[in-house]
């Protein structure tokens, strides 16, 4: 469908002048921006279809995980709620995927969550959602920032979180060998020093071939990562070093028993090695009720396509419709 011109949104600081559409079964898909400190972040926003004048409906905002953007299968769980009836907002991060901002490919997990908070801000301020009927979904890394979000932000009133990171020290740095890890910190030094320095920046791939530097050199994330790649023209392979420093301190699950009384659903895989199934479990025995978790056999990136799909996002669209729709 070409590009048409739709008529100006203005709602505090928001304002849309072009969308393009894309109509599919009960939803319709808009490109659009919103500000977050200073830059653009560009999103998909789907409106259910049967939507009468003045009727507002709930919203679910949604990320992708580490380096991720959204045209790594995010529309799989978004059309599927938008279908169902909700509003739905899919963002990329500052400086990722058709965002704005510098240096590319900067992770700083603090500057994502204010990212999640911005979008909820901005979909609040749409004229077809109940701002009081706010979900958020997260996947791996973004199901981390969820967590914190949730544990902090009232606005939201019922939170995802599928495979999530809830640790990285736990999942990562906890057991790694003292000399790797004075190793790993020396660089870390090092690529500080040069850039202070000179201003240079130094980066690493995300995922490589077996036996190569890599931030997640599993060989199940190098096949998954490198396959959704294929749909995601703005993904780099590739993060600042001081994203992986950063990262280190990525703890959102310090303050999960904070989310009650906000309703939270754990989604986790049975075998899941990027992100050990115990270190996800022991988190959510940490969570206050209301909370539901659903194991479902498998590794950390069968949510996205294929057989185990279904079993990932049937419990996410229940969850958000019993504790936004009260179905």
């Amino acid at each position: 469908m070409q590009p048409r011109r739709c008529s100006l949104l203005t709602a505090g600081f928001v304002m849309i002048a072009w969308v393009a559409l894309a109509e599919a079964g009960g939803y319709e898909r808009r490109d659009v921006n919103f500000p977050s400190e200073g830059l653009g972040c560009a999103a998909w926003y789907y409106l259910p279809s049967g939507l009468a004048p003045g009727e507002q409906r709930p919203a679910i905002v949604m990320a992708h995980g580490y380096s991720g953007v959204k045209e790594q299968y995010l529309d799989n769980f978004a059309s599927r709620f938008a279908d169902a009836g909700f509003v739905v907002l899919v963002f990329d991060y500052r400086y990722l995927g058709a965002s704005e901002g510098e240096p590319r490919q900067q992770i700083l997990w603090y500057e994502q969550i204010i990212d999640y908070r911005n979008a909820i801000t901005w979909a609040s301020l749409q004229p077809e959602v109940d701002a009081s009927r706010i979900g958020v979904w997260g996947t791996s890394y973004s199901g981390g920032h969820v967590l914190q979000v949730a544990a902090f932000d009232r606005r939201v009133k019922a939170v995802v979180a599928q495979v999530p990171q809830v640790s990285a020290w736990l999942s990562y740095f906890a057991t790694m060998p003292k000399a790797q890890f004075e190793q790993m910190s020396e660089w870390f030094a090092q690529a500080r020093t040069e850039r202070i320095k000179t201003g240079s920046l130094a980066y690493v791939p995300v995922v490589a071939p077996e036996g190569q530097p890599a931030v997640m050199p599993q060989p199940e994330a190098y096949e998954w990562v490198t396959a959704a790649a294929k749909s995601a023209a703005r993904w780099e392979n590739r993060v600042t070093v001081e994203s992986l420093e950063v990262g280190m301190y990525f703890d959102p699950a310090a303050f999960i028993a904070t989310i009650a009384p906000t309703p939270l659903l754990m989604v986790i895989a049975s075998d899941d090695i990027i992100i050990p199934t115990a270190v996800q479990k022991a988190a959510f025995e940490r969570a206050g009720e209301p909370k539901k978790l659903v194991v479902v056999p498998g590794r950390h990136f069968d949510p996205y396509t294929g057989p185990k799909h279904p079993d990932y996002v049937t419990p996410e669209l229940q969850w958000f419709e019993q504790h936004l729709m009260g179905k």
